[in-house]
């Protein structure tokens, strides 16, 4: 059984920092790309970043350039979000997701699993 499981959600000030970790079992974690995604209330989740199985090149959202990196650590079938410089707008469950390609999707149809995800506020 795949499971997916995110931690280190929580409320934080405005210009603020938090990592995001994703713990993935039951599945090959070097055979997946991992992304991460957003949900703000009222609106569509949306793709934030992503890291490739093998090249561990990344893609990112223009909204997250330059303040979220995303990492991987095959060893610890662990991805890592690291955001820093919060803004309220950021204000969101994260949800992380694997997808067995080699590439990086930003659709939510593309991955195969799909963490319960954690809960991010920024306050201003």
């Amino acid at each position: 059984q795949v499971q997916l499981i995110e931690s280190g959600g929580g409320l934080v000030q405005a210009g603020g920092s938090l990592r995001l970790s994703c713990a993935a079992s039951g599945l090959t974690f070097s055979d997946y790309s991992m992304g991460w995604f957003r949900q703000a209330p009222g609106k569509e989740r949306e793709f934030v970043a992503g890291i490739m199985r093998s090249s561990g090149a990344a893609k990112y959202a223009d909204s997250v350039k330059g303040r979220f990196t995303i990492s991987r650590d095959n060893a610890k079938n662990t991805v890592y979000l690291q955001m820093n410089s919060l803004k309220p707008e950021d204000t969101a469950v994260y949800y992380c997701a694997a997808d067995r390609v080699s590439f990086v999707f930003t659709t939510i149809g593309a991955y195969d699993y799909w963490g319960q995800g954690t809960q991010i506020t920024v306050s201003s």
